[in-house]
């Protein structure tokens, strides 16, 4: 029997027959990648330390913005501006070409703004739009990238009767892990079906894989591992990744580091620091990355992570169920704090909205989305 990738780990099955494609037939444009995150926070010294810690490089710092990066050439991975709460505000994508913008701003009725305006490091231009579940969008075109920086060199393994290092001893320096770059990020909508919808149709997005809640496949996906279409070349699994749920929220970040023991002695180093480790370390299933979760102090959730998948455009979506022992191959059971199971007042405030507004969460899958976590 011919063996594909959706067998075993990837997932346990492909679609069937009349189930969601996974991508658009006529996208408008279809984006290279995510340029990076926005957010706001009261305390840019606080975070500047924090990102310090957790491995990222300081690109631009201003009075009211930093713009952080990692060692690779690129863009920036995430800009913080000061403001009056913490809030996740919205992702940045980047354009395969200047001319997709203007393509996509007549699709929009959007205009074209002038990123330098903006403050983003190697300025260029911009469109911003408003996806379904209400996140800020902004679609980006740099002039210039930001020069690479030194790395963090990946430890010189022996394996089996494989010996490359001898009479040398193995001491990775207890160091904040360095950040290459911004891989994914993962956000919760109450509107899932419109808005994968909309990234797969405006920005050309694809399906890696779809999760469904048991006994509820027919009612289709409730979660989806999207990566950008770069036709032969092989790119992340997953991008973004998005889940039904009764909020419209940020879930978390990822970061790519050099190798497990980058993960593993930065992990030490900011636990030393006092920071709150989320999950980790382990293997997830989906993507196959080796991830460690830790929370900064305004309670957002960042994920170290190395090794994932790549996949080119010739892969079809997976479809498996969607279960807390489906997230890792190994590793501890994942927290209370990662899944966001524990109650809080916001939470049931965003069950409450939920039931009553004009979105996809309903008694069935609120039910659906608990067995789940506890699945």
């Amino acid at each position: 029997m011919t063996r594909t990738a959706h067998q075993d780990l990837h997932s346990e099955q492909g679609a069937l027959r009349g189930e969601h494609p996974g991508r658009s037939r006529n996208p408008v444009i279809k984006v290279a990648d995510l340029a990076w995150l926005e957010f706001e926070k009261p305390d840019l010294d606080r975070a500047e330390v924090f990102a310090r810690d957790f491995g990222f490089a300081v690109a631009a710092r201003t009075e009211h913005e930093l713009w952080l990066r990692g060692t690779l050439a690129g863009s920036p991975c995430m800009v913080i501006r000061e403001g009056r709460t913490s809030r996740f505000v919205g992702p940045a994508f980047r354009a395969a070409e200047r001319a997709d913008l203007d393509r996509l701003a007549r699709a929009t009725g959007s205009d074209v703004r002038d990123l330098d305006r903006a403050g983003a490091p190697g300025g260029g231009s911009a469109v911003d739009l408003l996806d379904p579940s209400g996140f800020p969008v902004r679609v980006v075109h740099c002039d210039e990238d930001l020069p690479a920086l030194p790395e963090q060199g990946p430890l010189l393994l022996n394996f089996g009767t494989d010996h490359p290092r001898t009479n040398a001893t193995q001491r990775p320096p207890r160091e904040p892990s360095r950040i290459q770059r911004l891989g994914h990020v993962v956000l919760e909508t109450r509107v899932f079906g419109r808005a994968l919808d909309w990234y797969l149709d405006t920005l050309g997005m694809i399906v890696s894989d779809f999760l469904f809640l048991d006994g509820q496949r027919d009612r289709g996906p409730t979660m989806a591992f999207i990566r950008c279409d770069r036709g032969g070349l092989a790119v992340d699994h997953h991008t973004l990744a998005m889940h039904l749920g009764p909020g419209n929220d940020y879930v978390h970040s990822a970061y790519q580091v050099t190798d497990l023991d980058s993960i593993a002695a930065g992990g030490e180093y900011l636990n030393e620091r006092g920071y709150k480790r989320s999950w980790g370390i382990g293997r997830h299933i989906q993507g196959s990355q080796l991830f460690d979760y830790w929370r900064d102090p305004d309670r957002f959730m960042l994920e170290h992570f190395a090794d994932g998948d790549l996949f080119s455009c010739d892969l079809e979506p997976g479809w498996a169920p969607m279960s807390t022992s489906g997230l890792a191959q190994w590793g501890p059971p994942a927290t209370r704090d990662f899944l966001g199971a524990s109650p809080s007042p916001a939470r049931i405030r965003d069950i409450v909205q939920a039931l009553r507004g004009d979105n996809e969460v309903d008694p069935a899958r609120l039910l659906g989305l608990l067995k789940a976590v506890n699945s």
